[in-house]
């Protein structure tokens, strides 16, 4: 059965990007052992993300290397679903690929996070959907459509960027710990399913 799997690293001081989107500092981020990474990406079936990301990766791409510029380090393979405002804005990129084509490619979206969701179960075809975005995580989360989360941390305090969880005036959740992630010892890696909502 497909689950909803919000999966990031992030910093010690609890950012997922530096200012201006900047990914560079993962290079601080302790190496998952052997084929593990591999095991990760083998149980994603799709992807969703969001536009400030995918416009993220476009203007750093000559900066950026296989680490963080691919899913997985380049692991990943299949179907990533951009929720935008403006789609007709993607249609120059050469990695976009029709609704309903198999896949890999980008699959520009313009709807509400639920309608996202669902699409991105249908296309999962049984793997976990992936959220990449802070963003869309939040609003997948005001919707209870979170069934884990899976964290990274990486050694490096970045001060300023998107954080895990930004919510003014604050909103809690709290998060079961179901175990460790394999081969993730280094970088304390812990997959939590979500437990409840205060308020």
């Amino acid at each position: 059965m497909t689950k909803v799997a919000w999966g990031f690293t992030c910093s010690l001081d609890g950012f997922i990007t530096g200012p201006d989107h900047d990914m560079s500092w993962l290079a601080a981020a302790e190496e998952i052992d052997g084929g593990d990474t591999e095991q990760l990406a083998r149980a994603v079936g799709a992807i969703l993300s969001g536009r400030r990301g995918y416009d993220a990766a476009i203007a750093q791409a000559g900066e950026r290397d296989e680490l963080i510029s691919e899913a997985f380090g380049g692991a990943w393979s299949g179907i990533e679903f951009v929720l935008t405002h403006r789609p007709e804005e993607l249609a120059d990129d050469p990695r976009v690929i029709a609704p309903g084509t198999d896949g890999p490619g980008i699959v520009p979206l313009n709807c509400d996070i639920r309608e996202a969701i669902r699409r991105g179960k249908d296309a999962a075809a049984g793997k976990d959907l992936q959220i990449i975005s802070a963003d869309l995580a939040r609003q997948a989360l005001a919707h209870d459509l979170v069934d884990e989360l899976q964290v990274f941390v990486a050694p490096v305090f970045l001060g300023d960027g998107t954080r895990i969880f930004d919510v003014p005036g604050g909103l809690r959740y709290d998060w079961e710990l179901v175990g460790p992630i394999a081969g993730a010892q280094r970088s304390i890696g812990r997959t939590y399913r979500p437990k409840y909502r205060v308020g």
